[in-house]
């Protein structure tokens, strides 16, 4: 078909401003951006740049206040709400640097609660492979509790993987990890968009930026080269 990539993200003169004591905090500030299908985008930025504020835009999670979000050439905000929360359950991952696990949910229980709306009879036996695969296969039933920072982080990531989303958006991955559960959660995003998926991950670590195809450096909500 003439050999046109459909981007699978496209973020389009993107801004966000919020009023706070009487002054405005321009989170974002016509930002542009797009990630093909395979491709692994890293948004590098001090706190305050303006990078988790991206991250919910291109999530369908907030809109922006001008510009636009296209979710393979759909306007993403143009949808209504029905629309954009079966565009998130369905075709977005995300990756939360506090794990955002259910504390009274076992360990495969937290996997599946992204499923639980729409019951999969096959969801149980893939949540346990991705288990398995994260060297979690003997953790299944525990709670969170009792999981190191590592271990909550790869169920996290399981979580998010489970549904086969064409998009992963991960917000600091790494943040609480030591290097060698950095590495896995790392390689783990890597091999995604060796798959054909789409990754965007937000970070402040030069390390876990060097696993990305490109990097792009945001400041004060705008993309500095």
């Amino acid at each position: 078909q003439g050999g046109i990539k459909i981007a699978m993200l496209s973020v389009e003169q993107a801004s966000k401003h919020y009023e706070k004591n009487g002054a405005t905090v321009k989170a974002l500030d016509g930002v542009s951006l797009s990630i093909e299908p395979g491709e692994f985008v890293v948004v590098r930025g001090p706190s305050g740049s303006g990078k988790t504020t991206l991250l919910l835009l291109a999530g369908a999670l907030l809109p922006p206040g001008s510009g636009e979000v296209l979710f393979e050439n759909q306007n993403v905000y143009s949808m209504s709400r029905e629309q954009r929360a079966n565009l998130r359950a369905t075709s977005v991952g995300f990756v939360f640097q506090q794990f955002n696990l259910i504390p009274y949910l076992s360990v495969l229980d937290n996997v599946l609660a992204p499923s639980l709306a729409n019951p999969d009879p096959q969801a149980a036996q893939q949540a346990e492979s991705l288990l398995e695969r994260f060297n979690l296969g003997g953790r299944t039933s525990h709670l969170p509790a009792e999981l190191s920072t590592g271990e909550r982080q790869r169920v996290g990531l399981a979580r998010a993987l489970l549904k086969r989303p064409r998009l992963l958006l991960a917000d600091e991955p790494t943040g609480n990890l030591d290097e060698d559960n950095a590495q896995t959660v790392l390689k783990s995003l890597a091999d995604f968009a060796a798959e054909g998926g789409a990754v965007l991950m937000v970070t402040h670590s030069r390390e876990a930026a060097t696993y990305g195809h490109r990097a792009i450096n945001l400041s004060q909500g705008k993309i500095v080269t």
